[in-house]
């Protein structure tokens, strides 16, 4: 789908039926025009449907009024921040209309206009599912660095290019400056040698224009990325850039991140998971020491993984995190962040995850294995607060360890 046609949208004051804001709604009988393209859900999966031809929504799609269309939670986020679900049959369009399928079938769908006049009496449209209530807010803020320096990393991820710059001091406190995530086809196999270099170079000019000094430029391959092939054009790229890039193994990616994302003075009361596409750690402080268990990751389901099995491991590998470290879990990861975004109230830094089966809005298969990677820990803890940090990455724990 091309940008003309994203802003072609008029879709000037929309509002749903049912929806937060508590407007009405007009229906009519009227059939789609063929010609437009509309959103719609079809077989679980939100596509772009022009007459017959339907094409997967591969990206959010932000409409000129501010509405977000969000392919991975297939729905539609309103510009005060209330969110509508799609389900199967749905239909958005880019002139304006939303069609609610109704929960009993009918032979004709409802097109319901979105305008704010005066509700009909004959042919009332559903309620959507209200929205969960969100868990309590967690008031934690992190000491700022003072005089600090300016560092930078790029994350060579299972699931793409993640860059980080920090500002960090002599005590090690930091502050997350700028973050990019996911500049890469490359595990796709949809990235050649050439597009490969220039990604990188673009992030290097990047942390060079921010101010980052190239001594200061850092390369991390995660161990989820390390287990693939195409890994090696990526190191073969830097190389030829002169770069060293470093590769770590799943403990090391728990100690990082253990590093980054447990508070101090959460230290003796809480433990960490970092959710990754390729495995999954859990990591806590014994005696000051950082201990790691790798388990799944949430793309198990490639590797055609029984869901019940891998329950089983993550339950066996979280059953060991101590009884007294159970209270709070700071969980990192693409997956993770999904759940957060999900329930973020504003902009905070710290979202308290909602329960693990509270997120009926969540569908695909990596946010699925996501969900059972976490009713797993959740269920053989009983941790009750999952907090999910928005500036934090195991790679910033590996800018930390640096002299």
């Amino acid at each position: 789908m091309t940008k003309p046609l994203f802003f072609a949208i008029l879709l000037s004051g929309f509002i749903l039926a049912g929806s937060p804001q508590g407007a009405r709604a007009q229906v009519s009988a009227a059939e789609p025009d063929g010609s437009i393209p509309w959103f719609t859900v079809q077989n679980d999966v939100l596509v772009v449907r022009t007459g017959s031809k339907a094409k997967p929504l591969g990206k959010d799609v932000t409409l000129p009024n501010g509405v977000r269309v969000e392919y991975r939670t297939q729905s539609v986020l309103l510009t005060n921040g209330s969110r509508v679900a799609l389900r199967e049959g749905d239909m958005l369009s880019l002139n304006g209309e939303f069609i609610r399928k109704p929960a009993a079938q009918v032979a004709e769908p409802a097109i319901v206009a979105v305008a704010n006049v005066p509700a009909p009496t004959e042919a009332p449209v559903a309620v959507p599912r209200p929205a969960p209530v969100a868990p309590p807010a967690f008031s934690y803020h992190p000491a700022a660095p003072v005089n600090g320096k300016l560092r930078g990393v790029v994350e060579l991820g299972a699931s793409g290019f993640n860059l980080f710059i920090i500002r960090v001091d002599e005590k090690r406190n930091w502050k997350l400056e700028k973050s990019e995530f996911g500049n890469s086809l490359v595990m796709e196999n949809m990235a050649t040698e050439a597009d490969i270099r220039n990604g990188l170079k673009a992030y290097i000019g990047q942390m060079l224009d921010f101010g980052v000094a190239g001594r200061d430029i850092h390369f991390v391959v995660s161990s989820g990325a390390a287990m693939a092939e195409v890994t090696r054009k990526i190191v073969k790229g830097l190389e030829a850039l002169k770069y060293v890039v470093t590769t770590v193994t799943p403990k090391q990616e728990g100690e990082y991140g253990l590093r980054a994302a447990l508070p101090a003075a959460f230290a003796n009361q809480a433990f960490l998971v970092d959710m990754g596409s390729g495995n999954t750690k859990l990591a806590w402080l014994q005696n000051g020491q950082p201990q790691v268990k790798a388990t799944y990751g949430a793309k198990y389901y490639e590797k055609n993984a029984d869901p019940a099995v891998v329950a089983a491991d993550v339950k066996a590998k979280a059953g060991q995190v101590p009884a007294a470290q159970r209270s709070t879990c700071f969980i990192i990861g693409g997956v993770p962040y999904e759940l957060a975004k999900a329930a973020r109230q504003g902009k905070e830094s710290f979202t308290v995850l909602r329960a693990p089966g509270a997120y009926p809005e969540l569908t695909g298969a990596k946010a699925q294995a996501g969900l059972n990677i976490y009713q797993a820990v959740a269920e053989a803890t009983g941790c009750q607060q999952f907090v999910f940090g928005y500036d934090t990455n195991f790679t910033i724990g590996y800018l930390l360890s640096l002299p």
